[in-house]
């Protein structure tokens, strides 16, 4: 088949015509930057607004939890003080039994327990060549006019071993102590170290009067007394000691 050029050519000559009529126009860049500049004005304008919004909400946020300045603070819990190893050794423990005036003179007794042997304490030796047993000391601190009764013996004379703080063997004695004459003459002091059930002790004399004496305890320990001034040249004609109930526990009338 042989090609028809001239129809070839007659459409050729058609599309030129038509390019011409209707010339092709250029993109329209201008405008496309123009409406870009204008969405990221509004998106920009758009975000300081909420940014603004949130600080805004946040100073309300404050404003509202900050109590005013004229307010008072809730108090702080103090911080718990730090663990310590540290463990003071353990002193003597002392009770007053018992103390006034007699004949002019100022007199007290008191109890002393120490927990553990002191320094420079020796357990005394017994008949037998035993030493006594005990792993604290019990001491009675008599005083009258400011001197200590058994002064003489040293610093642990009116002292005894016990072993800890319930040793049965520092009850039930009953003494009669001065400075003079091994307690026969002058002032003196009766100190009975009682049974657990004793609440208090009576002192009959020969003019009639009578010395009435609670007892007392050293704290953490069952060892007490109740202690009672006789003035010089009075004669004990009884001692008596009872119980809470006034029940009369025991009578003795060896004592001058």
């Amino acid at each position: 088949m042989t090609p028809d050029h001239g129809q070839e050519d007659w459409a050729r000559a058609a599309f030129a015509r038509s390019r011409e009529a209707y010339p092709s126009s250029q993109a329209p860049v201008d405008q496309i930057l123009t409406a870009a500049r204008a969405r990221r004005k509004r998106r920009r304008a758009a975000a300081a607004v909420a940014s603004a919004a949130c600080v805004l909400g946040l100073g309300l946020t404050v404003a509202f939890l900050k109590p005013p300045s004229d307010a008072v603070a809730p108090a702080r819990r103090p911080s718990p003080p730090a663990s310590s190893s540290f463990t003071p050794a353990p002193g003597p423990v002392g009770v007053r039994v018992a103390e006034g005036t007699t004949d002019g003179h100022r007199w007290s007794v008191a109890l002393e327990f120490h927990r553990t042997l002191p320094k420079g304490y020796t357990l005394p030796t017994l008949p037998d060549g035993s030493t006594a047993p005990g792993t604290s000391l019990l001491c009675q601190r008599m005083y009258i006019g400011g001197v200590r009764i058994d002064h003489q013996g040293g610093r642990w004379a009116d002292c005894q071993p016990v072993t800890g703080t319930q040793d049965p063997h520092a009850s039930g004695e009953l003494g009669l102590w001065g400075l003079h004459d091994k307690g026969l003459s002058g002032s003196r002091l009766m100190v009975s170290n009682p049974e657990a059930d004793v609440a208090y002790g009576v002192v009959s004399l020969s003019d009639g009067t009578q010395v009435k004496a609670a007892t007392v305890t050293v704290p953490g320990t069952t060892y007490r007394a109740w202690a009672a001034a006789i003035r010089d040249g009075r004669t004990i004609t009884a001692v008596d000691q009872y119980d809470i109930h006034h029940k009369r526990l025991t009578h003795d009338t060896n004592w001058h």
